[in-house]
């Protein structure tokens, strides 16, 4: 018998949590280690959508990337979407678990997929993880096999993303030979991008300000939206996971979506 406590097993080995950031909630969330498992479905987030399809697809177990709950809770009800989830997925029985930072940091996490997806080479992290070896950490930066235009590497994320736009900061010809990613909102890691000598930050979003900032000092930005930046990864995750146990049947949700649309 396969158990949550299996799944979060093999989840702490491949997405540590002690990489993820200190302000984050990760590991299991909801849930009973002993219960037994059979179904899993992955998501970047708990939506209603995706809560509704893991109860009728008859889910016992939700791998979320962004966790629910976030903050400590000081009631549980009904009274707002995420107390309704919660209730819902515990009436259910379906446990969650949240790798989140972690996996954004972890060996073969969500920045590391990116970073090799956009064909980048001699991939390090941005900002190394104290206490670990070489290649964990947070945020990715490499370098192009040859230079690209800001503009054919934006049609590049947009081909690896699969998505239609994307946002831009800086012009389009300027020569782009080193690149740093970050997926999320990861704004913060313009500055340590720059200390790389970084051309290009690839990021999800970011404040307008850090936008500014970026266009002042040369730097260029690709904002593909948080949801693309990070869902895919969440997908491949399902695979990983349906390849470790194949006893399980595993999911990537097919009801979520992003709630921001190019027009």
């Amino acid at each position: 018998m396969t158990a949550v406590a299996d799944l979060c097993a093999f989840l702490d080995t491949f997405a540590p949590p002690v990489l993820a950031a200190e302000w984050d909630n990760v590991g299991l969330l909801v849930g009973d280690r002993a219960q037994k498992v059979e179904r899993v479905m992955t998501c970047l987030t708990i939506t209603p959508a995706a809560a509704a399809e893991a109860i009728r697809q008859r889910a016992d177990l939700i791998i979320t990337h962004h966790p629910l709950p976030f903050k400590p809770l000081k009631r549980l009800t009904a009274d707002q979407p995420a107390g309704r989830i919660l209730l819902d997925l515990i009436r259910a029985g379906v446990a969650i678990h949240s790798p989140h930072t972690g996996f954004d940091s972890a060996a073969a996490g969500i920045n590391q997929q990116l970073a090799e997806g956009l064909g980048l080479m001699q991939i390090q992290p941005l900002e190394p993880a104290e206490g670990f070896s070489a290649g964990l950490g947070f945020g990715r930066w490499g370098m192009l096999p040859q230079p690209q235009t800001l503009g054919q590497l934006a049609a590049r994320v947009k081909n690896f993303l699969k998505i239609s736009g994307l946002h831009s900061v800086g012009n389009l010809q300027m020569q782009i030979t080193r690149v740093a990613v970050a997926c999320g909102s990861a704004g913060e890691f313009l500055e340590v991008a720059i200390e790389r000598n970084c051309q290009v930050l690839i990021t999800g979003e970011t404040r307008l300000h850090t936008c500014y900032d970026a266009e002042a000092r040369g730097v260029a930005l690709l904002l593909a939206g948080h949801y693309a930046s990070e869902r895919f990864g969440m997908e491949r995750l399902a695979g990983v996971l349906a390849a470790q146990f194949p006893e399980l049947t595993v999911w990537a949700s097919r009801d979520e979506a992003d709630p921001l649309q190019w027009l």
